[in-house]
């Protein structure tokens, strides 16, 4: 099958999205599928061309969080168009709610192709804690996107997460790129639930994302992780460092736990000068942003995993890179229980930083749950790679049902 993946995200940035359209191009192109992926790429600071990666038009000036931006949408749409049309692609999949996608949805449609989009994160949360003044900035990004998939006959339901009008905003984005597309995949479970809730009618499945295989192949034969009584817990965190994923909430709960534990951050952003604030003084390293194979390497040489974010993340790829190296997983948000293995991992009592520290502080003192739960991982760890089988379902019955709509 021809598939083209098309995304605001990608290698070689950093990020989750980034990592899992990395590995499922990996995957599907390992199963013998043909796989072009459209993204905006810099020339000028990107490396050689890549076969099988388009570039799409980017900004000069505007560079979100230092990342490329697509634009304008004609231009976008005009590659797209040439593109799709001459690698005679079969099935259209998006990754993102920017113009990258967006464009590849309506390319999409003057083409007569099926459209897949994986809804990877939570938009409203996002925009309400990075963007400035998000009343006003979102607003400015609903019409945008409103200009390129209509919202005007779309509604959400009032549910906890639709309270503020930011929020509902943002869902109401969501929503309407979800009606845009033939079928909808999203990495959860949970937030598969609160899709429906609000009122997403459009075919849905709970596709898991997934590690490179190349990565589950260089992890293979990860060690068992235990910590002697002279050892320091090692404790890791990573991600970008920004308000919704809470990195400060896990220097505070290492500086909490006290003597014997050592914590690491990996990951740059927004919130960098806070978390060095918060970081003085404390038993915590910040070593700023570093490619996928140092976080591996780094996971190699830890005891736990720190999850601090809640009501944010959909399926943190680095929890997923946790279950492929045998790294167990501590988490704050009650509903990541769902990605980490039966006994892999240990839930905090409390989202807050006494809550993760109480964790610390036990695994301390109780080294052997920190054998027992990497044990669990490293049983469970095939678990963490691409499904490509279950993608290629949903494309089959796009492709099916498309057919039969000409």
């Amino acid at each position: 099958m021809r598939v083209a993946l098309v995304t605001d995200y990608y290698l070689p940035t950093l990020g989750g999205v980034q990592t899992a359209v990395g590995a499922l191009r990996e995957g599907l192109e390992r199963g013998g599928h043909e796989v072009t992926v459209c993204c905006p790429r810099d020339r000028d600071r990107d490396h050689e061309p890549e076969p099988g990666v388009v570039g799409l038009p980017v900004s000069p000036v505007f560079r979100p969080d230092g990342y490329p931006f697509a634009w304008s949408p004609r231009r976008v749409r005009r590659v797209l168009r040439e593109e799709l049309a001459a690698r005679r692609v079969e099935v259209v999949h998006t990754h993102s709610e920017m113009f990258a996608a967006l464009s590849g949805v309506r390319v999409a449609r003057e083409l007569g192709l099926p459209v897949v989009h994986t809804m990877h994160g939570r938009i409203d949360v996002y925009t309400d804690k990075v963007l400035p003044v998000p009343a006003l900035s979102t607003a400015l990004l609903a019409w945008l996107h409103h200009r390129q998939v209509p919202h005007s006959d779309v509604r959400v339901a009032a549910t906890p997460w639709t309270q503020s009008r930011v929020a509902r905003r943002m869902w109401r984005l969501m929503a309407a790129q979800a009606k845009a597309s033939d079928h909808v995949v999203v990495p959860s479970a949970h937030f598969a639930a609160k899709l429906a809730r609000v009122g997403v009618r459009t075919p849905t499945t709970v596709v898991s994302n997934g590690v490179a295989v190349g990565v589950m192949e260089q992890e293979d034969g990860p060690t068992l992780r235990t910590l002697g009584p002279q050892d320091e817990l090692r404790a890791l965190w990573v991600g970008r460092l920004s308000p919704e994923k809470r990195p400060e909430v896990f220097v505070d709960a290492v500086r909490r736990t006290g003597h014997g534990v050592l914590g690491t951050v990996l990951g740059d952003g927004v919130s960098r000068r806070d978390v060095a604030r918060a970081a003085a003084g404390a038993p915590v390293r910040l070593e700023g942003s570093v490619p996928q194979s140092q976080v591996l390497a780094r996971m190699r040489e830890s005891h736990v995993l720190v999850s601090s974010s809640v009501d944010f993340d959909n399926q943190p790829m680095v929890i997923l890179e946790a279950v492929a190296s045998g790294l167990p997983v501590l988490h704050a948000d009650p509903d990541l229980a769902e990605v980490v293995p039966d006994g892999g991992g240990f839930a905090a009592d409390t989202p807050d930083a006494a809550g993760l520290a109480a964790v610390l502080g036990r695994l301390r003192r109780e080294p052997d749950l920190v054998r027992r739960a990497s044990a669990a991982m490293l049983a469970a760890r095939g678990a963490a790679a691409v499904p490509v089988a279950a993608m290629e379902q949903v494309y089959r019955g796009v492709v099916a049902a498309h057919g039969g709509q000409r």
